[in-house]
């Protein structure tokens, strides 16, 4: 997800609907948490998902498909669909239903199988719904559907629901492991628009009354990711040739005002998609496509379909933060899917760490450590990173919530900082690569979308470096409050100490009159020679994530505290 709260794209033209209805239910707001055993139960093989939006009304009507197989014996299938969403008729392998056999009272669609399933059985549901979907307030942090309009007065649309998950406008599996094993969109829309999904497009149809029904098809879909952007769209089109020999469709659908600033953004694709191949590995959806968007909203990791609001803003750095931003999201979020939304910092650190990786690859290290050093005063530390039990997605968003909030981006870009410092880029990198694919020797057709945990990435890293590394992410990870480095003078120099809450032997560089040197801290206390008089920088190249005395009162200053 995107982040600046509050520097979303202005809707363009008049006649947005009032925002923040129809209400939704507390369960559907919900996304992820404890799974319940019933839906537990179900793997999710295949949905076909076919829908025509009605701008004029502000509604979609739709029918969805979804093919499970049991894990367990069922006799309940339990979806997750948004309650202003009415059913209006539901089949199960054929057999149509009375319309007393589901019931959605809170956002959780509960059908009663017309006979027990036995574990192995396949289930196929088909279900015809519509109305009128939740508008969102402040889109892409509340979720949603934006309905406005160009400066020329067509229609103009789009969803998100990251935060609030897939059930605001499908029946659904609503946690980050209900992804489908493969998804076909058949959007519906009028004459003259545009509906570029994810995926690969399969076919375009010409309906009656001028409408048009755009099919896409996308393997291993995130649950969110599934979205509807719909616009009188023009396309800048290439095919980039990968360093790893297969060839990718790049696609950028854009306003035709834009044209000019459009094909700027375009030119930027492939240098930063040739980054990331280098850097991490293979693009993930190669044989599908590298899709953008333009959106009324500022952004999300729609796969292969990244929703871009941006409005072509120009920054020192040199190149667009938000594309590169949901761009790393198909390796982090979209590729590798954190299994529970508590290791959320997997997706939104890593992609925080990425900008200014981009900007060493692109500038080197002045670039680097000036991107990290603006992330540095944005860390707050009011709550661990990952709390090890399941939550939902706003139970770790929102700090309000008791959630680490915004240090997943930028503490967990700096988390990533002091691990590639302290084990060398060659363990940090190999431990990221088989994060990301499951495997050190990734090339195109060998992976698969997977999902991982902070456990698997630490015992990944530990392999690599061959480093026990559980006081690390303990430190980072696990507690709230950044390790302090404490300096005190004594015979000969300098008494160094760690206080972390634990153990925590994290050697230290300092530079003594010019001279670097290392100071070992096996048992996180270490002894620093400085000749009398002679000037001292303690971790000089700001290598390790550590309290700042200075950037806690500057903090406070900014809250006027």
């Amino acid at each position: 997800m995107t982040l600046l709260a509050g520097c979303a794209s202005a809707a363009r033209g008049e006649g947005a609907p009032q925002k923040g209805l129809p209400p939704i239910t507390a369960q559907t707001a919900r996304s992820g948490g404890p799974v319940d055993p019933l839906q537990a139960a179900l793997a999710f093989d295949a949905v076909d998902l076919r829908i025509e939006l009605l701008p004029d009304r502000q509604a979609i009507t739709g029918v969805a498909t979804l093919s499970f197989t049991a894990r367990a014996p069922l006799d309940t299938l339990l979806l997750d669909l948004d309650r202003n969403l009415a059913v209006r008729a539901v089949s199960i392998d054929g057999t149509a239903l009375k319309p007393a056999a589901w019931s959605n009272p809170d956002g959780r669609l509960r059908i009663a199988l017309p006979h027990p399933v036995p574990a192995g059985a396949r289930i196929v549901a088909r279900i015809g719904y519509g109305g009128t979907p939740h508008v969102a307030v402040n889109a892409p942090w509340d979720d949603g559907f934006v309905w406005t309009k160009t400066r020329d007065g067509k229609p103009w649309i789009a969803s998100t629901q990251e935060g609030y998950g897939c059930d605001l406008f499908w029946p659904c599996l609503d946690f980050p492991t209900g992804e489908p094993g493969v998804a076909d969109l058949r959007i519906t829309v009028p004459r003259g628009l545009s509906a570029p999904a994810n995926g690969v497009l399969v076919a375009r149809e010409t309906l009656p009354r001028g409408r048009t029904s755009w099919h896409w098809r996308v393997k291993h879909p995130n649950t969110y990711a599934l979205a509807l952007t719909v616009g009188p769209y023009e396309l800048l089109s290439d095919t980039y040739h990968s360093r790893f020999g297969n060839l990718i469709r790049l696609n950028y659908w854009y306003l035709p005002p834009a044209r000019q600033k459009a094909s700027a953004l375009f030119a930027e694709f492939a240098p930063t998609l040739d980054f990331f191949e280098q850097v991490i590995g293979p693009y993930p959806f190669g044989d599908e496509k590298l899709g953008v968007v333009e959106s009324p909203y500022l952004g999300m990791e729609h796969q292969t379909i990244n929703a871009y609001g941006n409005n072509y803003k120009k920054s020192p750095e040199g190149f667009d933060w938000l594309f590169q931003h949901e761009l790393s999201h198909e390796w982090f979020g979209n590729q590798l899917t954190a299994g529970d939304w508590d290791d959320y910092w997997l997706h939104e650190g890593f992609a925080q760490y990425l900008q200014p990786l981009y900007g060493e690859w692109r500038e080197g290290k002045a670039r680097y450590l000036a991107m990290l050093d603006g992330y540095r005063n944005r860390i707050e530390n009011r709550s661990p990173l990952v709390s090890g039990r399941p939550r939902t997605e706003e139970e770790v968003y929102e700090s309000a919530q008791g959630g680490p909030g915004v240090d997943i981006y930028y503490k967990g870009a700096w988390v990533l900082h002091t691990l590639r410092g302290l084990i060398g880029d060659k363990a940090f990198f190999a431990s990221v690569r088989r994060l990301v694919y499951g495997r050190p020797d990734p090339a195109p057709g060998n992976f698969a979308p997977r999902y991982g945990s902070t456990a698997e990435f630490e015992a990944l890293a530990a392999v690599e470096s061959g480093q026990d590394l559980g006081w690390f992410f303990d430190a980072y990870v696990r507690r709230a409050a950044l390790p302090e480095l404490v300096a005190t003078p004594e015979p000969g120099g300098l008494r160094l100490d760690w206080r972390a809450g634990g153990r925590f032997p994290m050697p230290v560089e300092a530079e003594v009159g010019g001279t670097r040197v290392t100071v070992a801290m096996p048992e996180g206390v270490g002894h620093l020679p400085v000749p009398a008089g002679t000037h001292v920088v303690l971790d000089p190249e700001a290598k390790i994530l550590k309290r700042s005395v200075a950037i806690e009162a500057y903090q406070a200053d900014q809250r006027g505290g």
